[in-house]
């Protein structure tokens, strides 16, 4: 059987619908196009169909729509008994001007080059310098955020994503302290359900995302999830709020 081929987009090409995007069958199960750019206006017209990017340093711009989706529900992260003491200890910095702060937004590229740098010897990333230009362009347009740890000054941990209306796009995290990518998690999770946004995407199912509470769900839920998320009011205002 001849496997199908995808539509490669110029730059004004729209996207094709989600629902043709290529099985496991096809040997690249998600993968629906590639092409086009990394614009502001290419990405939020991408998230708003339920399309990300995600390709390698040397390969064209690849867009994935993969079904089943992994989502986050807010209300169903998950926090162990250590995390929770840790997050407290954070608290506490946080009220008392200590060591441990979180931000929200103060380090948005930082965060994206340290979720870039390679992990465990391995080589390369697909965070390149086109998809930093991306989402920084987002960033100043106050559609892409960063929850940032940070201790002495020191940026110690963090995650970004995108997030249109009351719908979060979650992109990547990294740490360089025991759990610091997930306190970073907790306080945007926090925020977020307190801002009404109940989904997180997180793409791409892994056994660590399905630890902090992730499910997969069909791709034709999600999509109705995104419709009427990003049709809500923008947040107006990105100030971590306290935990406890």
């Amino acid at each position: 059987m001849e496997r199908r081929k995808i539509p490669w987009l110029e730059a004004d090409t729209p996207f094709p619908s989600a629902s043709s995007a290529l099985t496991e069958s096809d040997g690249a199960a998600g993968l629906l196009a590639a092409g086009a750019d990394l614009s502001p206006q290419r990405l939020l017209m991408a998230y708003r169909n339920g399309i990300f990017p995600w390709f390698s340093e040397g390969q064209p711009i690849l867009w994935w729509s993969p079904d089943p989706r992994m989502v986050l529900q807010t209300d169903h992260f998950a926090v162990s008994a250590s995390l929770k003491k840790t997050l407290r200890k954070v608290h506490a910095s946080m009220r008392d001007g200590g060591p441990w702060q979180v931000r929200f937004d103060s380090a948005f590229e930082a965060v994206m080059r340290a979720c870039a740098a390679p992990r465990d010897g391995a080589p390369g990333t697909w965070i390149t310098d086109e998809i930093v230009a991306g989402y920084t362009g987002l960033h100043a347009l106050g559609l892409a955020h960063s929850a940032e740890l940070w201790c002495d000054g020191v940026l110690v941990g963090g995650a970004y994503g995108v997030c249109i209306g009351r719908m979060f796009y979650g992109e990547s995290m990294f740490a360089r302290v025991s759990d610091g990518s997930k306190i970073a998690l907790a306080y945007l999770v926090h925020f977020l359900r307190c801002r009404n946004v109940g989904l997180i995407d997180c793409q791409q199912e892994t056994a660590h995302l399905a630890s902090l509470g992730a499910a997969p769900i069909g791709r034709d839920a999600f999509l109705r999830c995104v419709r009427a998320a990003t049709g809500e009011a923008e947040i107006d205002d990105w100030s971590p709020l306290p935990l406890f």
